[in-house]
């Protein structure tokens, strides 16, 4: 590591108290680190506070009356759980302040910029460290590794799919379970999908058109592709000789979701605005999340490489069904991004951006401290046929 790099100080500025703001997370980080909990107001940020209640003491800060950039120390940790429009100017205040930086979504050409200048000043920025984006990219990091040990530096066929969704642990009806903003899963089904398949790049407008059963532990759900997958190739470090014939990075749902979501799709093939804010508000109150509802994660990360007559094959799956103490889709974003901000405060990595982390030996630190947190993955391997 550079001499220039700043060493962590070991107190973390936690920005948001959302949904994925978990228990799970906030009690592993608070074991190790000093927190404080920052909300609209410290109103708010104590009542989440409440209503998790961690085991480990943790403070609480008000945007509105607290200053944030004069609460900043060289070497301190912030991290952004706002929406992503946000994550720019709050990473502008940690390198001004000569803090640190952390957030859960995928890295936008503005991120990517600042992170640059972040490494320069000796400071580290992680993104893409939640769910998914993130325990996703170390089970497929690993996955690539241990392929590449087994096969080597070429491969005739190579197939990678990664599908992960936020579905309800006993669906009903509409086969869904709101998680995040209705409108927001509205806005990202209008977003077109591309994707490798064949050997060839496809783009869809309507992602569900393209659904595809998977079966993951002998249960069967729907999937499709979901937002730009083909630049994930080179982030998850395919070797040069590897031809690529089907990547894919996607939504996973209950079986019967198209069919239960016909409706919903009409509308959004429109592009209407104003009909599907008024469509999400509908959706919002028809399907709440009511008094002892579950949610339930599932994640599944495979890899298929051919040589000659020699083929791999390996998968990684995580499926958490949320409970008392917290829902699985808090306990998986915020216990993942705490176990990355762990290693940011034992200065393991060099000043700069990492998205999640591409090292192997890392990535498998990683997920072994989510297995300890309660979040157990499992992890097959086929192989057949001689090098």
């Amino acid at each position: 590591m550079p001499d220039r790099a700043i060493a962590p100080t070991g107190t973390v500025h936690w920005v948001g108290t959302g949904m994925s703001t978990g228990r799970t997370g906030l009690d592993l980080l608070a074991r190790t680190a000093e927190v404080t909990l920052w909300g609209r107001s410290r109103d708010r940020a104590a009542a989440r506070l409440k209503d998790l209640a961690p085991a480990a003491p943790i403070r609480v800060r008000g945007l509105d009356r607290d200053d944030l950039p004069s609460a900043l120390r060289p070497g301190d940790l912030l991290v952004s759980m706002l929406p992503a429009a946000r994550h720019p100017g709050l990473l502008r205040t940690a390198i001004d302040a000569g803090a640190h930086f952390a957030c859960t979504s995928y890295t936008s050409p503005e991120i990517e910029r600042l992170a640059a200048e972040a490494r320069d000043r000796g400071l580290t920025v992680l993104t893409e460290a939640g769910l998914d984006p993130g325990i996703d990219h170390l089970m497929a990091h690993l996955l690539v590794d241990r392929a590449r040990a087994a096969v080597g530096e070429t491969a005739d066929r190579v197939a990678l799919a990664s599908h992960c969704g936020g579905i309800p642990a006993e669906p009903g009806e509409f086969r869904y379970q709101f998680s995040w903003a209705p409108l927001g899963v509205l806005t990202a089904l209008a977003t077109p999908a591309r994707y490798l398949r064949n050997g060839l790049v496809r783009q869809v407008d309507h992602p569900w058109e393209d659904l595809e059963e998977l079966t993951v532990e002998g249960e069967t759900f729907e999937v499709y592709p979901n937002r730009d997958s083909v630049g994930f190739i080179d982030q998850y470090g395919f070797p040069a000789g590897w031809a690529a014939e089907s990547f894919v990075r996607g939504t996973l749902r209950p079986h019967g979701w198209r069919t239960a979501w016909k409706d919903v799709f009409d509308t959004v093939v429109t592009g209407d605005r104003e009909r599907l804010a008024a469509l999400a508000d509908d959706l919002a109150e028809r399907y709440p999340t009511t008094e002892g509802e579950r949610d339930r994660v599932v994640l599944a990360v495979s890899l298929e490489v051919d040589r000659g007559s020699r083929r791999w094959a390996g998968r990684f799956a995580l499926d958490v069904t949320g409970d008392a103490d917290d829902t699985a889709m808090a306990r998986c974003v915020s216990a993942s991004l705490a176990c990355g901000l762990e290693r940011v405060l034992a200065g393991a990595w060099s000043p700069g951006l990492h998205r999640a982390v591409a090292d192997p030996g890392e990535a498998a630190l990683w997920l072994d401290r989510l297995a300890a947190a309660g979040l157990r993955w499992s992890s097959t391997i086929d192989q057949e046929g001689q090098s």
